[in-house]
């Protein structure tokens, strides 16, 4: 890591305070909950492994965690530099969601890992098994509270937040009008924020209709994959309306969304954004992996904030601050 870089993580580190805590928000990693340190550094979208074999195909024995953790634990120690506490595992369960895997990690390497309940609808329910199919969101809901309650597969570890998928239309299939219903409920019950694979913003406005049919606040939503609209005008509509709007494509892609990120400050809602890079992907069904790493944030996107005159302030917002608040665990309705 070059000597600048180092200076502008320490600046970072110690202007935000290392001993403030924020007693008004609980989050939920998988060694329970606690009070986030205001200073701590997220990634609030990645991965460790996905499985795309199918819901009614997958199988945990397919991989080997010794070999997953051999593979994937160089990329997670090149976070330490840069003083990454947070990491949200975003894999859905029947997409490789592995708890016990997670907590091997989490113990390895000292990162506070988030992972979470729900069910993945995007590329055509491919990844909802037949039984979930036939529930009702209110039965679905009830699953996912229990995982919340009584903790995953058997375990003492506790969702952190609600995963879904939908399609991008609208109106919204039936079944995922019904995943979007079964997370609303969840929520109501959990305080568990909402994190939906949408995409453009064609699919985020029903979602957001169904919440507010049961009045619950766009703040307990996370507009995932929003860097694939081309509309700034649905950027000011959805952060008007107060969803969290995450760009979370900085595994691949920077210019597009130094763009947005600009754009958001300029238009004042900077406090709206969420920024991750979708990266890692441990594939279980590939001799050979390439793995995205997880360090463009802090190789890339925050010197290019910075030529765009953006404050120590505003890089506390976008790393620490917006992600501390977007996945507490706070029932939020509308007023």
């Amino acid at each position: 890591m070059n000597s600048t870089l180092k200076i502008t993580i320490f600046s970072f580190w110690v202007i935000s305070g290392c001993s403030f805590q924020s007693n008004n928000i609980v989050i939920q990693s998988l060694s329970g909950k606690h009070h986030p340190l205001k200073n701590k550094i997220w990634l609030s979208h990645e991965h460790i492994l996905v499985d795309f074999i199918g819901a009614d195909s997958i199988d945990y024995s397919e991989w080997n965690h010794k070999h997953v953790i051999d593979e994937m634990t160089p990329y997670l120690e090149e976070l330490k530099p840069y003083n990454v506490s947070y990491f949200v595992d975003a894999t859905p369960n029947y997409l490789g969601r592995d708890v016990f895997l997670l907590e091997k990690i989490a113990k390895k390497t000292g990162l506070k890992i988030l992972t979470n309940t729900g069910l993945y609808g995007a590329r055509n329910n491919q990844f909802i098994p037949d039984f979930a199919k036939r529930m009702t969101a209110k039965e679905l809901s009830d699953m996912w509270i229990k995982e919340f309650t009584d903790g995953i597969a058997g375990s003492s570890i506790h969702p952190g937040f609600i995963k879904i998928g939908v399609d991008n239309s609208d109106p919204l299939s039936p079944m995922h009008s019904k995943l979007v219903k079964a997370a609303a409920l969840t929520h109501l019950e959990t305080g568990l924020t909402i994190a939906s694979h949408t995409g453009a913003a064609k699919g985020l406005w029903p979602q957001l209709a169904i919440l507010n049919e049961l009045q619950i606040s766009p703040e307990a939503f996370i507009w995932v994959h929003a860097q694939s609209e081309t509309n700034t005008e649905a950027y000011l509509k959805a952060a008007d309306k107060g969803c969290w709007i995450s760009l979370d494509g900085l595994g691949w892609d920077l210019e597009r969304h130094v763009e947005k990120i600009v754009f958001a400050k300029k238009n004042d809602f900077l406090d709206r954004i969420l920024i991750s890079h979708d990266a890692g992907w441990y594939d279980p069904q590939k001799d050979q992996q390439s793995i995205k790493g997880y360090t463009n944030i802090f190789s890339q996107l925050i010197p290019a904030l910075k030529a765009q005159d953006f404050t120590e302030e505003d890089i506390q917002l976008l790393l620490s601050t917006n992600p501390s608040k977007a996945f507490s665990i706070k029932i939020r309705k509308t007023k």
